[in-house]
């Protein structure tokens, strides 16, 4: 098969086209014939050196994939030979075929295109796990993304709007602003024109009971300060660094919660349980058009260099997407 080979780290252009024996599905895997590959911030950090797969884990980048089931591995049920999939795997997605658990692997959802359901896994998982699951969102609630015209962003707005809550976004342009407020969210400050902690204060004052971060630095402190009583904060990410020097008297005086994830080291038995909630509770949002992946660009799996360029301009709005013939 071809994959995209990673032979030393470093800038975009060093990946490559290169051809290998395709993976074979071992007990409780299924083999994925790929016809789509979601690009993710993880997989530039991990071209970069700085986030290394996990061990017995597929080196070849990739965190997410559509296509076709073409085998089964021992053990395996509820799926069959040349079904519609998509699937969070565990490394290995920039590839013509790779093997997934099965836990970990979903329907395509009815009226989407596989390149549309190679958008998913990954920023499904992660706001389902982090925003639903570890900072209890509940309906009629504040929540802030920051990011919000990101893969993740974008998903976590639709998600948290759809469950009934109040969403506010921060962005870096005028465009992304818009784009988050088409989204739903009920305001998006540009934080390179607008101090977002004086404006949300103004639109908030109560403050935000979940803000989900992936820039870390000084906005864990700006965070605290925005944060309603009992409020919940999620770190999924520290885009500016994760050592910072704060204050935390408002942790106890508000009764805050400081909490975070990665979503690759989790056991796979994690996130086959955040896959089962998606299918029940997410999947009729998708098939219903309720949401809708966001898809900025799609590139073939030889441009894949010019794909992570993308990707680290930080211009795009929502996902891009590898196609696989």
């Amino acid at each position: 098969m071809r994959f995209v080979d990673l032979p030393q780290f470093g800038a975009a252009d060093v990946m490559r086209l290169a051809d290998g024996p395709a993976p074979v599905a071992g007990p409780g895997e299924v083999l994925i014939r790929v016809a789509a590959a979601g690009v993710n911030r993880p997989d530039v950090v991990q071209r970069l050196g700085r986030y290394p797969a996990p061990a017995g884990h597929s080196p070849i980048l990739g965190l997410e994939v559509a296509g076709h089931i073409a085998a089964l591995g021992d053990g395996v049920t509820g799926f069959a030979i040349g079904q519609a999939v998509c699937a969070l795997t565990n490394g290995g997605g920039y590839a013509e075929q790779v093997t997934v658990p099965a836990g970990q692997c979903l329907p395509a959802p009815a009226g989407l295109s596989l390149i549309q359901a190679a958008a998913l896994p990954e920023t499904l998982f992660t706001v389902w796990g982090n925003v639903f699951e570890r900072a209890r969102l509940q309906p009629g609630e504040r929540l802030l993304v920051h990011g919000g015209s990101s893969g993740i962003g974008t998903t976590a707005i639709q998600l948290a709007v759809a469950h009934g809550a109040e969403v506010y976004a921060t962005a870096g342009s005028a465009e992304k602003c818009r784009a988050c407020e088409q989204l739903g969210a009920r305001a998006a400050i540009n934080y390179r024109e607008q101090d977002f902690v004086t404006e949300l204060k103004a639109r908030v004052p109560e403050g935000l009971d979940v803000i989900l971060d992936m820039v870390g630095g000084d906005y864990v402190a700006r965070n605290l300060e925005l944060a309603a009583v009992e409020g919940r904060i999620v770190n999924i990410a520290f885009l500016q660094g994760p050592k910072v020097d704060i204050n935390l008297l408002p942790v106890m005086l508000k009764r805050l919660t400081l909490t975070g994830s990665t979503l690759r080291a989790q056991p796979n038995a994690a996130k086959a349980s955040i896959a089962s909630a998606l299918h029940s509770k997410v999947w009729p949002w998708l098939e219903s058009g309720k949401i809708r992946p966001v898809i900025h660009a799609t590139y073939p799996l030889a441009q894949v260099a010019e794909a992570h360029k993308l990707m680290e301009s930080s211009r795009h709005v929502g996902k891009i997407v590898l196609t696989v013939d």
